[in-house]
């Protein structure tokens, strides 16, 4: 009898175990399957912005933040997107992009969307506020094809601006220190008072308070041109003590490249502020060699614990105007002034004379490219614009006057500084600067799309290809850097300089900005003869978790928003700089 009692009770106990093993293997099924996320991007080669090497997996988003990272097995995504042979990445950011005016028009910013770009930084030397009710009427009055009213004042009044109007592309802005000056002196040509000084330090902390970067200068161009170095250091010292960055177009990227260099190492150590140079090069033949002289010396002071840093674009010719060639005081007063200084014979003689000096002390692109190097893209006077694509040496010879005459003929007749492409830098050096760990990328070039009023002009193929051709012709068809390598330093490299907070890699975490593409198409179309032509190969980008690019077409969804400096909460004063 006991035996039997046993027994049952031994059966008793493995059926009870029996059946909550079952219910648990059975829970666990249940609760795997029931694993639910908004989207799921399966099985593509990950690179996770943080310089690893690529690994298969899958991406789960929940709503804008990426949530899982990994083998995500039985998971279910209300969305999927089978990624097998695309790579995904944390979207790009161009560090450098003039896109002020065409994401007002066109919030798509189609030809950087193609490329995977889901960040634009602004702010080289000029911003979008503050402004005065006279420097809005300058600005109204001097648009080009693109028309808008401006209804905001201060940089963060016109970056919410563009987030509540409905943008693809996130952004972000450094504070103009040409714009701070226009506010305080307008186009005059000398020094500020102590008392501008302060109120441009005031206008500083006002932008950083709104979540600026920091301050951005474009030193050859006037009114920014007639600023000396104590000026900077004052206003960077604003920047500062708020936690931001200083970034600038150098005064020189010539014949006084150098020297240029060694002025932004003085502001950034006197302010004690990172700084970043502005489309790294060494412009010019007899200019060339000097690449190798400034890297050494950003590399030795890296080592010594200064951070300086550089971004770049992947071609040998850059683009600005004809204003980058003409004297910068002859400049002065604005567009109407400018004109009306050159109308004057003695100080016309005086501008030609130095505009053929090779001893001068200002930047002249024309005469460091040679003239059959500067081409037209950009007339605002449609009665100009059958001249687009010619070089300065074709209109000259065809008007019968020298280049210099005829460049500031053409300003005069477009009531602009003309958009011109100066072909004036070495391919050695481009893969030189490819391969420096602390270089990004931006393109220098403004979000356009081959329709409407993007064709009355035309433009530098950067604004269609900067991106996608580093991934394509130096990455995978030259070798010159890993792919690992480039998406960081198009992601991750910039997100930590910017102090963008979870931005700029796959994790956890962080904001789902993705660029999903084939790593065996991706590339620039886009030539300088045909610049209207979208690059290929991008297949998905996603936007604050919102898909915006689907097989590379526009979804038509607009998440962008106004990206603010890490820490900007934290509400900085004037009395705190010293």
């Amino acid at each position: 009898m006991r035996t039997k009692l046993y027994k049952d009770f031994i059966k008793l106990i493995l059926i009870a175990l029996f059946s909550t093993l079952t219910v648990a293997c059975s829970q666990t099924e249940t609760s795997n399957s029931e694993i639910r996320y908004d989207k799921i991007i399966r099985g593509g080669l990950i690179h996770d912005g943080l310089g690893t090497p690529g690994r298969i997996g899958d991406v789960a988003v929940d709503g804008d933040r990426i949530v899982a990272v990994g083998d995500l097995g039985g998971a279910v995504g209300e969305e999927e997107i089978d990624a097998t042979g695309l790579v995904v990445a944390p979207g790009f950011i161009n560090v450098l992009s003039w896109s002020v005016n065409s994401l007002i028009h066109d919030g798509r910013g189609m030809s950087e969307l193609k490329q995977g770009v889901t960040l634009e930084v602004f702010g080289e030397g000029t911003s979008m506020g503050p402004l005065t009710p006279e420097l809005k009427e300058y600005d109204e009055r001097n648009q080009g094809d693109i028309k808008f009213d401006i209804t905001w004042t201060t940089l963060g009044e016109y970056l919410s601006f563009l987030e509540n109007k409905g943008i693809s592309p996130n952004v972000a802005s450094f504070v103009g220190a040409t714009t701070l000056r226009k506010h305080e002196i307008g186009y005059e040509n000398r020094l500020p008072t102590p008392e501008e000084t302060r109120r441009m330090q005031q206008l500083v902390i006002d932008a950083m308070n709104e979540g600026a970067l920091g301050v951005g200068s474009s030193l050859i161009y006037a009114p920014a041109s007639y600023s000396d170095t104590a000026e900077l250091i004052a206003l960077n010292k604003a920047a500062s003590v708020c936690g931001g960055s200083y970034i600038s177009h150098l005064r020189s990227e010539g014949n006084q490249f150098e020297e240029a260099v060694d002025e932004l190492i003085t502001i950034a150590r006197e302010a004690n502020l990172p700084a970043e140079i502005y489309h790294l090069k060494a412009a010019g033949k007899d200019n060339y060699h000097k690449m190798d002289l400034v890297i050494d010396r950003i590399e030795k002071l890296r080592a010594e614990g200064l951070d300086i840093r550089a971004n770049m674009y992947s071609y040998t010719a850059g683009s600005t105007g004809l204003d980058a060639m003409i004297p910068p005081w002859i400049q002065e007063g604005g567009i109407d002034g400018w004109i009306a200084n050159m109308q004057d014979p003695e100080l016309r003689a005086k501008a030609l004379e130095e505009m053929r000096d090779p001893n001068r002390d200002w930047e002249n692109l024309g005469a460091g490219s040679g003239y059959d190097n500067v081409v037209t893209v950009g007339f605002k006077n449609p009665n100009l614009r059958h001249l687009t694509g010619k070089t300065l040496l074709e209109i000259s010879q065809m008007r019968g006057k020298s280049p210099e005459e005829t460049a500031m003929d053409l300003v005069a007749e477009d009531n602009s500084r003309v958009g011109t492409i100066y072909f004036m830098m070495s391919e050695e050096n481009i893969k030189k600067k490819l391969q420096l760990p602390w270089v990004s990328f931006g393109s220098d070039a403004t979000a356009m799309a081959p329709e409407g009023v993007f064709l009355n002009s035309s433009t530098h193929p950067r604004a269609y290809g900067n991106f996608a051709r580093v991934l394509g012709k130096y990455v995978r068809d030259e070798r010159v850097l890993t792919l690992s390598e480039a998406v960081r330093r198009m992601t991750s490299l910039p997100a930590t300089n910017l102090k963008l907070k979870d931005r700029g890699a796959v994790k956890p975490g962080y904001y789902a900005d993705l660029a999903i593409f084939d790593p065996e198409e991706i590339a620039d179309v886009a030539t300088f003869e045909n610049p209207h032509q979208y690059a290929v190969g991008m297949k998905h980008v996603f936007i604050n978790g919102v898909q915006a690019l689907n097989n590379g077409e526009h979804t038509g969804n607009f998440s962008g928003r106004f990206v603010k400096r890490d820490g900007w909460e934290n509400q900085c004063s004037i009395d705190d700089i010293r």
